[in-house]
């Protein structure tokens, strides 16, 4: 899957903030501007794991 379904990413939020989180398609991460951390997805899979995360300004 290379698009996260739009209900999908409604349902998804931060779990370091609980914020909304922002997709970015070109990189396949999920970003959260709020802990500066961008979640990787992995074979159309979200990992919404902190220590998986990578740091973002």
């Amino acid at each position: 899957m290379s698009d996260i379904n739009g209900k999908m990413l409604e349902a998804l939020i931060c779990p370091q903030t609980g914020a909304p989180l922002k997709y970015d398609a070109q990189r396949q991460e999920l970003i959260s501007k709020s802990a500066h951390l961008a979640y990787p997805i992995r074979d159309g899979i979200p990992i919404m794991l902190v220590g998986e995360a990578r740091e973002i300004d």
